[in-house]
């Protein structure tokens, strides 16, 4: 890669109950995302105590994290349509200012 100058973006991440990821897949893709990484089966603890990964029979109890890097002004069309849906439905969403590099 011969140009690796940095740009500055926003990394969104999405924490949300199995039965809810397509609505966040729909969410993005409507928010015009161009890509984005999903992550099954987190486990951790939280606000409601300890959640497994990976239930053997029922895959929409889990909690999955969607992961997307996007610039700026994409980030609060996604925050408009998450708090609508954590409005009927558990979730968390994390923002955060990151650097990236890819060939343009």
């Amino acid at each position: 890669m011969s140009d690796t100058s940095l740009i500055l973006m926003k990394k969104v991440e999405i924490i949300v109950i199995g039965e809810d990821l397509h609505l966040v897949e729909q969410l993005l893709v409507e928010a015009h995302v161009s890509g984005f990484t999903i992550v099954p089966n987190v486990s951790g603890r939280g606000h409601h105590g300890i959640h497994e990964g990976h239930l053997l029979f029922n895959d929409m109890h889990t909690l999955d994290l969607l992961f997307t890097v996007v610039p700026e002004h994409r980030v609060d069309p996604i925050l408009a349509g998450l708090g609508t849906l954590f409005d009927r439905h558990s979730g968390v969403v994390f923002v955060s200012a990151v650097w990236v590099t890819r060939k343009h």
